[in-house]
């Protein structure tokens, strides 16, 4: 029978503490999602202030009496959840102090203040396309019927900015109110379908052109055949079949030309060209140049945090001892701290490593890439694989060749014929190059082009070009080939 007894066990176990979870959270966050953190501690924490800000510190001892008093009033602020706390703590954002006070009202003609570059403006509007329609619709001055008709028809357009229900479900949808025939409908059809964006409310890709060549110039060169094109002969495009086309619509090489030109300008989804969303912009947290002896990794002071301790606070709370919600906060504070400096060590250990053993890619393109993976990297820096990945997750590097993910760097490697390896990516940078340059009416297969890799000192199977062509979207070369006009 058993029973129960007390055995005493030494042992080591790792445990998360509060201070190694924010550490690994702050280490993959992202420049935007780091600084927005960092404003929201701003506003909890009263032992953190801007490093940017302009006002200067009084000594403590100079301080007298109101100090006492400051520090009574930042001990309720900390405990009402730091509520009075964005008063005296600046934003941490200080774009705009690097940007000229005057307005920019610059022809082309007048040079631009600071690097002689113009601003740029996002779009801020966020209209979906139906509101962007329905917009020009009331602009209209359509009879109320018509009017009905129309915010039906816009209803029935999709984001790619085609009609994708029938005439009949239209006046289906406008019943019992509106009994509308399809004539009526296709009246006000080609209304909405005279709106911006061109080709809007076609039903057909064939409509969708023909709408935006309709709004060319009469005189434009190459205009007829063009909508000809549109309208009955785009598949004899799509197959590439251009001297039959040619001698169907009996017309030289040249016009040919020139009409083709015109449908291959216009934009196959209208819709796409109206965004809700507003852009999101890269922030790279590391910047690559080339200096005396070689590469040089540094990183973007303008990405980093600009934060730090609230001395004064601090040093009425270190001689206190019945501020015990602003003991909490302090040490919070400089555990924020420390992890943020973690975070910039590492990142600039990791990107050092990235720029020293891609140097060739920086050098020669991608066509250069060495292979590597986050073991390489975690052995060299002496960190763990799982923390190489955070590092890389999220985080971007400027190059004189580019704005790169970390994780780009990464890639899987190919044997090559002397024995080395190969990276993936300059495989796929190979096969690029070969499809660039190989005889549009005679295109390279996937089999001629493992052929030429091997030659080339790498041993690619053909089903492997098949997949790195296809994630590249490149089409298969009975798809690529032209047919020169007869």
């Amino acid at each position: 029978m058993l029973k129960p007894a007390l055995q005493l066990r030494l042992g080591q176990q790792l445990t998360m503490t509060p201070q190694l979870q924010q550490a690994i959270r702050l280490l993959q966050l992202p420049a935007l999602d780091l600084q927005q953190t960092i404003r929201e501690a701003l506003e909890q924490n009263v032992m953190l202030e801007a490093e940017d800000e302009g006002e200067a510190e009084v000594p403590l001892e100079a301080a007298g009496p109101e100090a006492e008093t400051e520090l009574g009033a930042a001990a309720a602020a900390a405990g009402a959840a730091a509520e009075g706390a964005a008063e005296s703590e600046p934003d941490l954002d200080t774009a705009d102090d690097t940007w000229d006070e005057g307005p920019v009202t610059g022809t082309s003609e007048t040079p631009w203040s600071g690097d002689d570059r113009p601003q740029e403006f996002s779009d801020q509007r966020g209209e979906t396309l139906q509101e962007h329609l329905t917009w020009q619709l009331e602009m209209a001055r359509l009879a109320p019927r018509e009017f009905a008709i129309g915010r039906a028809i816009i209803d029935a357009i999709n984001d790619d900015g085609y009609l994708v229900d029938s005439l009949q479900d239209v006046a289906g949808v406008l019943r019992p109110d509106i009994e509308a025939e399809s004539a009526e409908i296709e009246r006000v059809l080609r209304v909405v379908q005279a709106f911006d964006p061109p080709g809007i409310g076609a039903r057909s890709v064939a409509e969708c052109i023909e709408l935006q060549l309709s709004q060319l110039a009469p005189d434009t060169a190459g205009l007829g055949a063009a909508i000809e094109v549109a309208r009955r002969h785009l598949d004899l495009v799509a197959t590439q079949q251009l001297a039959l086309l040619r001698r169907t619509l009996s017309i030289d090489e040249e016009e040919l030309s020139r009409a083709l030109a015109l449908v291959r300008s216009c934009h196959p989804r209208p819709g796409s060209t109206i965004q809700p969303t507003q852009p999101d912009y890269i922030v790279p947290d590391v910047f690559v140049r080339r200096g005396q002896h070689g590469w040089v990794a540094e990183l973007n002071a303008g990405a980093l945090p600009r934060v730090r301790l609230n001395q004064s606070y601090a040093g009425l709370v270190t001689r206190a001892a019945d501020h015990a919600v602003l003991r909490t906060q302090l040490q919070e504070a400089r555990w924020l701290l420390r992890s943020l400096e973690i975070r910039n060590e590492t990142l600039i250990k990791v990107a050092r490593c990235i720029v020293q053993r891609q140097s060739a890619f920086l050098d020669q393109g991608d066509e250069a890439m060495e292979p590597m993976v986050l073991r390489d990297v975690a052995e060299a820096v002496e960190m763990h694989e799982s923390t190489i990945s955070r590092v890389t997750t999220g985080k971007y590097m400027h190059t004189p060749r580019g704005v790169y993910e970390f994780r780009y760097f990464f890639s899987s490697h190919v044997a090559a014929t002397d024995g080395t390896e190969i990276a993936s990516t300059a495989i796929r940078a190979k096969i690029r190059k070969l499809i660039a340059g190989e005889d549009p009416a005679s295109p390279l297969s996937d089999s001629r082009i493992a052929e030429l890799l091997a030659a080339d000192g790498a041993r690619v199977a053909r089903r492997t070009v098949a997949k790195y062509r296809e994630a590249m979207q490149i089409a298969p070369s009975s798809e690529r080939r032209r047919v020169p006009a007869r």
